[in-house]
C-alpha cells in the first residue's frame, strides 16, 4: 500500500528542489476526439492506493481511448510521484488533499479537480489488551510516523475525545517498522495503515482496532490534482477523464463485475484478489454524483473544502509548513459542476 506522507522529509525537500448502474456516460469519440488520441499524451502519476489502483481497470478495459483521451498513466512510488509533479514531469498526480497543500507550500501548485475516494477503514489505531477506547489512551505511549496521515488520524481522534497530544507520549517510528515496535513492552498503541496494520494485529495477542478512518469519513481525501496551466488548456479532456472515472467506480461497485475489477487491481500490486477486496472495502470510492456533493463548499468533512481546512491547520501546527495555504485556490469544482 502506498505511503501517504504529510511530512516526509524526502518529499518536502524534493518539492523544494524541484448493484450499481454500470452505464456511466462516456462521450462518444467524434472525428476530432478520435484523432486527438494520437496527440501528445496527458501524463498522470499514480501509485499504490486502492482508490488510485482503480484506474488500472479503466486502462485495461480501454475506456480512456474509447472516450477519445490519450492518457499515459505512469506508475510511481508515492513520494516519487509528488517529486515528478513538482518538477513539471507530469500533467497530473494522484495525491491526498493534505499532501497537495504540502506540494503547494513548496511552490508547486496543483489544483484538485476530483476526489477519487476517501479512506474508510484502511487507516487505523490499534491498541493492546485492556485498552478499548480512545479515552483509554490518556497517559499511554503511542507510536506512529509523525507528520503522516495516521498522525493526523490520531490527532483528530484525540481531539474528539478531549485529550490533548500532551496527555499521551508520542513515539516517532517508520510505518513499516510499527509491527515490531508495537510488539515491544513500551508501546501501548499505534496509528498505522493497511496492510501494515494487519501485520501489527497479528504480532501482539489480544490487540484490537479501536478507531479507524471509517469513524471519520472525509478526513482523508484522495484526489486527482492537475497542473493549472494544463487544466486551462485541456478542460474538455479532463472532463472526459472524470467521466471515465465515474464509469470505473460503477464497475468496481457493481456486484456483477466487482470480482473482475478486484482481479485487475490486485494483479497490478501483486496481492491476492480476495485479500485485496478488504482494501477496496476500506476505500470509499466517489463517483460523479458523490463528487458533486464533496465539491460543494462547506466546513465539515463531507466537503473537500472542510477536510482541507482541517488538514491545513494540522500541517501548520505540526511544523510541516509555517503559514496556512489558500485552500480555496487549490480546489476547482467547475468541471464536476458542469458534468451531468
Amino acid at each position: 500500500m502506498m505511503k501517504k506522507a504529510f511530512l516526509s522529509s524526502a518529499v518536502v525537500s524534493a518539492i523544494l528542489l524541484s448493484g450499481c448502474d454500470n452505464t456511466a456516460k462516456i462521450p462518444e469519440p467524434t472525428a476530432k476526439s478520435a484523432s486527438s488520441v494520437n496527440t501528445k499524451p496527458i501524463t498522470i502519476g499514480y501509485s499504490d492506493w486502492p482508490g488510485w489502483v482503480a484506474w488500472q481497470v479503466a486502462i485495461e478495459k480501454g475506456w480512456l481511448k474509447e472516450a477519445g483521451v490519450n492518457a499515459d498513466f505512469k506508475w510511481f512510488d508515492y513520494s516519487a510521484s509528488l517529486s515528478a509533479f513538482a518538477a513539471n514531469q507530469l500533467d497530473a498526480v494522484m495525491v491526498t488533499n493534505g499532501d497537495n497543500l504540502v506540494t503547494g507550500s513548496g511552490g508547486s501548485k496543483g489544483v484538485m479537480i476530483m476526489a477519487t475516494d476517501y479512506s474508510a477503514g484502511n487507516d487505523v489505531i490499534i491498541a493492546k489488551n485492556g485498552i478499548n477506547t480512545i479515552q483509554d489512551l490518556k497517559g499511554k505511549t503511542i507510536a506512529t510516523e509523525k507528520g503522516l496521515v495516521d498522525h493526523l488520524l490520531l490527532s483528530t481522534a484525540l481531539d474528539d475525545a478531549k485529550i490533548s497530544l500532551k496527555d499521551v507520549k508520542l513515539v516517532n517510528s517508520m510505518t513499516n517498522e510499527l509491527p515490531q515496535v508495537f510488539a515491544t513492552g513500551d508501546i501501548d498503541a499505534i496509528a498505522v495503515w493497511q496492510p501494515v496494520a494487519n501485520q501489527a494485529l497479528s504480532s501482539v495477542a489480544g490487540a484490537k482496532v479501536i478507531f479507524t478512518s471509517q469513524d471519520k469519513p472525509g478526513l482523508i481525501y484522495d484526489t486527482l490534482t492537475v497542473n493549472p496551466s494544463h487544466l486551462e488548456a485541456n478542460k474538455e479532456q479532463w472532463k472526459k477523464i472524470i467521466q471515465v472515472w465515474d464509469k470505473t467506480v460503477k464497475y468496481i461497485n457493481d456486484p456483477a463485475t466487482r470480482a473482475d475489477a478486484a482481479a485487475i487491481m490486485s494483479k497490478r500490486v501483486g496481492v491476492d484478489a480476495k485479500v485485496y477486496e478488504q482494501f477496496i472495502n476500506g476505500t470509499h470510492l466517489l463517483d460523479l454524483e458523490a463528487n458533486k456533493k464533496v465539491f460543494t463548499k462547506g466546513t465539515g468533512f463531507d466537503s473537500i473544502y472542510g477536510s482541507s481546512y482541517h488538514v491545513n491547520k494540522f500541517n501548520v501546527s505540526n511544523g510541516i509548513y509555517s503559514t496556512e495555504m489558500n485552500v480555496d485556490s487549490m480546489i476547482v469544482p467547475t468541471l464536476i459542476e458542469e458534468l451531468k
